[in-house]
């Protein structure tokens, strides 16, 4: 696997590369599609991507007892929501021996 993350600016600077569409329309686009989807989730709807996953609303129990994982203070949960991905069978399928792939780089 890769150590580097991939940033909003790389996936800019790849469909650029790709493309050869203006840059300055890139970010536009870019931004816009993830402020769609934010948008969507904001307003509890789920966001399907064909080949890639999906984009969902989980709702999570409270607890009484938590644990601060910074200071170990014992705290109290709400009941709330959190955003899931589930990626779709072609994405699954696609990084499912990764893991292995990686070591056999790593032995070459």
């Amino acid at each position: 696997m890769h150590d580097k993350k991939q940033t909003k600016s790389d996936l800019v600077d790849g469909i650029y590369e790709k493309t050869g569409s203006e840059l300055k329309t890139i970010r536009i686009v870019v931004d816009q599609f993830l402020r769609e989807i934010k948008q969507s989730l904001e307003n509890g709807q789920s966001v399907e991507l064909r080949g890639f996953g999906t984009f969902e609303i989980r709702k999570r129990k409270g607890r009484k007892k938590a644990r601060n994982p910074k200071t170990g203070e014992i705290v109290s949960v709400e009941d709330h929501a959190v955003v899931a991905f589930r990626s779709g069978k072609e994405l699954r399928n696609n990084v499912w021996d990764m893991p292995s792939r990686s070591r056999e780089k790593d032995s070459n």
